[in-house]
């Protein structure tokens, strides 16, 4: 699943069979980041680059849309455009993670993999990055990343809509950003996922706030933060954090809450 959600032009939507989770910003990038983009800044990509329709949602919050990834280049001019960073504050989002060396951390909804340098220093040599994302032509990129980087500890993973592949117990730290509103089936998925974490890990969510902002997907693909702690509660899980660091997202650290 990939991230998404920036103010970029996206490539073009393909009918929706199945909802995805990218960020991704959501395939899963994380980003995600996956969203339809909706006003142009100097930040965009170029003109040439087609924009996504709004595919029908199987959501009644409108927030799942299903995209093509046949074009990494393109994928990697909007997600990694290096004015992403003024807003995304990435170091800040890791800091916000109390990532400690020789940790293990999940990305969901990975995508080009923008997060994985700063989560892959932020574990060192010894820790681990398992990259997720359900977008093959994704995982291929971020595995050639991670090489050209000189980061092995990161892991690309290919992922299923429904399922991360996260093994039991497999990780101190899960990260979605822009991913969440593109996954469906959210209480019964983050009711699993549980599993995943050792004792005293957490998750990190990071997705788009609601009102007039510069950038992000249009606000019907936007969940307020309400609808998210009511989800995730139900799901299992206790909000213990919302530290105020990103000017045009939100971030929720979560923990599993005791049975």
């Amino acid at each position: 699943m990939s991230l998404a959600g920036i103010n970029i032009a996206y490539p073009q939507a393909r009918k929706e069979t199945k909802p995805v989770f990218r960020v991704f910003p959501v395939s899963l990038l994380l980003l995600a980041l996956i969203a339809c983009g909706t006003r142009q800044s100097s930040s965009d990509p170029p003109d040439d680059v087609p924009r996504a329709h709004d595919a029908p949602a199987q959501h009644d919050d409108h927030a799942t849309v299903d995209h093509q990834f046949d074009d990494i280049e393109r994928w990697v001019a909007a997600f990694d455009d290096p004015q992403r960073d003024a807003w995304q504050k990435p170091e800040a989002v890791v800091d916000a993670m109390a990532l400690q060396p020789g940790m293990v951390v999940a990305d969901i909804g990975a995508g080009t993999g923008y997060f994985n340098p700063y989560l892959a220093a932020a574990v060192g040599p010894e820790g681990k990055v398992i990259a997720v994302d359900i977008e093959r032509a994704l995982v291929a990129h971020m595995t050639t990343r991670a090489a050209n980087e000189g980061t092995p500890q990161v892991e690309p993973r290919l992922a299923a809509p429904d399922n991360p592949k996260l093994a039991p117990a497999e990780v101190d730290r899960i990260l979605l950003v822009d991913t969440y509103h593109h996954i469906d089936g959210r209480v019964d998925y983050f009711r699993a996922l549980r599993g995943a974490l050792r004792p005293s890990g957490s998750l990190v969510l990071v997705d788009f706030k609601k009102g007039d902002i510069p950038v992000g997907p249009p606000e019907r693909h936007r969940l307020d933060p309400m609808m998210v702690e009511e989800e995730l509660s139900t799901a299992g899980w206790r909000l213990v954090g919302s530290p105020d660091i990103l000017p045009y997202q939100y971030v929720l650290v979560w923990e599993v809450a005791p049975d």
